[in-house]
């Protein structure tokens, strides 16, 4: 490989943070800028390492449960993913200041099952075990009132006490053509089920996946800049893969990136999941100029223009120290 070989780049827009991660970060910093620090804040706030690190260095504390919290006259942050209602319960009898950042569709989706119970529904959560976006939306209901099941296959072990009257609901990050095979499977056997008025993954995931989809066929190769344990991160490599692309890696930081190992591909596709911030992109693109003239274009299928309010308390006040969210970093 010389380093004067050309290297199509195309980069898929839209691309990395999304209104809820954005008014997540927000949260974090505009809580240290007007409480002080340490604010604390339950389970990373978003998932990206960059990201947690970046709001570390500033004073925020991360946990993943409230009992490690030994005072309570400092901020508690729950994070974008949403919780239980149990652990806003804790927190209130801790005597804890809690600003929630759990995505508005996130809080969409509890609304909905929150609804579907009142109305005497089973319902059936479509998502991955163990998500904690998942662990918050079966706990905003009583223990058994929700059902997860994370493939077609599940649908065909479902006993519902009730057959006739249920409801269904997702995760917010799912492959939007799995779900749809999901949901499928559930009409098919539950004629009657009844589904959201909209669909609950979000506008952004699925606007990425759109994204990807218009070019993977046309890459040999895609990089994924995203977190392992980003939901959304990993259905893009995975409807990259579904898409054509076979060689589609998700990665951190450029630092997992061993560009000699891609040989003499011609056309790289670069997305980033809903936590990834665009100058974790411009590193990829930075190691991959070391070795390659590249010819970098756009394949865009959305606009964004959504943005989310901020909690009450913080509304009408920004940081004035460079946000991960400024311009450059969207």
């Amino acid at each position: 490989m010389s380093e004067h070989e050309e290297l199509n780049v195309v980069l898929c827009a839209p691309r990395g943070f999304c209104a809820g991660v954005d008014r997540a970060i927000q949260i974090v910093e505009i809580a240290l800028e007007k409480y002080g620090a340490p604010v604390y804040v339950r389970h990373e706030i978003v998932h990206n390492r960059f990201v947690v690190a970046s709001l570390e260095a500033r004073g925020a504390i991360f946990v993943e449960e409230l009992e490690e919290i030994e005072a309570n006259d400092r901020p508690v942050i729950f994070s974008a993913h949403g919780v239980p209602k149990e652990v806003k319960a804790d927190a209130a009898a801790r005597n804890f200041f809690f600003l929630d950042a759990t995505c508005p569709l996130v809080s969409k989706v509890h609304k909905e099952a929150e609804l579907h119970h009142r109305r005497g529904r089973d319902i059936i959560l479509i998502g991955h075990a163990g998500h904690p976006e998942v662990v918050g939306t079966m706990g905003q209901l009583p223990e058994g009132a929700v059902t997860l099941v994370e493939t077609a296959r599940d649908v065909t072990r479902l006993v519902p006490r009730d057959p006739d009257n249920l409801a269904w609901i997702s995760q917010t990050t799912l492959s939007v053509d799995d779900t749809r095979t999901i949901v499928t499977a559930l009409t098919d056997r539950f004629p009657g089920i009844v589904g959201p008025h909209k669909d609950d993954i979000c506008y952004a995931t699925t606007n990425r996946q759109e994204a990807v989809k218009s070019v993977a066929a046309e890459c040999d190769a895609m990089i994924i800049v995203g977190a392992p344990n980003s939901s959304n991160s990993q259905r893009l490599r995975e409807v990259a893969i579904s898409a054509g692309c076979r060689n589609a890696r998700l990665i951190q930081r450029a630092s997992e990136v061993d560009v000699t190992s891609y040989g003499r591909i011609r056309t790289l596709g670069i997305t980033a999941g809903a936590s990834a911030p665009e100058a974790l992109v411009e590193e990829v693109l930075e190691a991959f100029a070391a070795h390659y003239r590249l010819n970098i274009s756009t394949a865009r299928t959305a606009d964004e223009t959504i943005e989310f309010a901020l909690p009450r308390q913080l509304r009408g006040t920004r940081p004035p120290v460079p946000s991960l969210t400024a311009t450059g970093m969207t």
